[in-house]
């Protein structure tokens, strides 16, 4: 698990993970050429190490797979509301999007493509859509994106696979797109000496907002809030999993192309996935959790996240992610890079009963 810590080995692999990621950046500023900027005289809320989580214990309809709305929102509204110290949610969400922002939200699908029982959920995403529209921003200019027809499918934000008709639950006006790992209008940039780009759907907004999910992953032990942004939005993703990815995920995330377009990282936590993930998954490695999270620190986020599976593997009996030779290691290097608070006893979590 986390630690201020680190191995000679660690503090070296850092060290020439920080020189390569600089060497690309250096060798290529296209990624710097597509750096967002916020809308003149407004500032992001930044809050590095602090993640909230909401919770309720009745928060599923009755087939027992969906949260209800009034669920989804409530915990929206309680997990923003603590993050930012605002009284109410358009005041939350103001202190991250500005009216004249173009937003893109990126949710989660993969686990979800089969069963339709594990993805970020349409009521979650609708409700962050009616708040990010009460603060000004016209519908019209918030897209909803996913890499493959059946991962949007999966978070029921589309009614048709072919149309990419939108669910009755979103606000009207809202987009919806897939880009199929090649829709990007961005100059290529290297990242670990591989070139790559990033969608347009994210590139062509200025904040994104980030709803991902707790899962383990086969190759990488833990995916949460990076691993949705960087291997959910560039061309080549399978191009960045050797090694558990690491650190891939973090190099990735470490572009200005990136980091400067993140406004806000939640986790739908209704369910999480603690072993055998994310694809094709075993009912019996599924869970309940009941929870949003909210942070805008993803490492931090992550860091929580990886604990939460960690705890759930122990009491079902798994060895620790370390033992079984996938412990998220990119999360290190990210919190070397300055993405995030990797150090476990620095991070505030502060956690609420709705």
């Amino acid at each position: 698990m986390p630690s201020s810590t680190l191995s000679r080995r660690s503090l070296l692999g850092a060290a020439a993970a920080v020189v390569g990621a600089v060497a690309d950046v250096d060798a290529d500023a296209a990624g710097k050429r597509w750096a967002a900027w916020p809308p003149a005289g407004f500032a992001r809320l930044s809050i590095p190490g602090k993640v909230v989580r909401a919770t309720r214990p009745d928060s599923f309809q009755a087939n027992g797979a969906y949260p209800t709305a009034e669920a989804a929102e409530a915990l929206l509204v309680a997990a923003l509301t603590n993050l930012t110290g605002k009284a109410t949610l358009r005041e939350a969400m103001a202190t991250l999007i500005h009216k004249d922002d173009v937003v893109a939200i990126k949710p989660n699908g993969i686990a979800g493509r089969k069963t339709m029982k594990m993805a970020s959920n349409v009521e979650l995403i609708a409700a962050v859509c009616r708040a990010v529209i009460d603060v000004g921003v016209p519908p019209e200019k918030i897209t909803i994106y996913e890499q493959y027809r059946d991962f949007l499918f999966a978070t029921r934000c589309i009614t048709d696979r072919e149309t990419l008709a939108p669910a009755p639950e979103l606000p009207v006006g809202v987009r919806l797109a897939v880009h199929l790992n090649k829709v990007a209008d961005m100059s290529e940039l290297a990242v670990g000496g591989i070139l790559t780009k990033f969608v347009t759907a994210f590139t062509s907004a200025s904040a994104v907002i980030n709803i991902g999910q707790m899962k383990d992953h086969s190759i990488c032990g833990f995916t949460g809030a990076l691993k949705n942004i960087t291997h959910g939005s560039c061309i080549n993703p399978h191009a960045f999993h050797a090694h558990t990815a690491s650190p891939q995920i973090a190099h990735l995330y470490s572009q200005e192309v990136v980091r400067s377009r993140l406004a806000l990282h939640l986790m739908d936590a209704f369910q999480v996935i603690y072993d055998e993930g994310p694809i094709d998954v075993n009912p019996r490695r599924r869970v309940p959790h009941d929870s949003v999270y909210a942070s805008t620190d993803p490492v931090a986020l992550d860091v929580i996240g990886w604990e939460v599976i960690e705890s759930f593997r122990k009491a079902n009996g798994l060895p620790t992610l370390k033992q079984a030779g996938r412990e998220p290691t990119y999360l290190r290097v990210a919190g070397e890079l300055g993405l995030g608070i990797f150090d476990r006893g620095s991070i505030v979590l502060r956690e609420l009963h709705v």
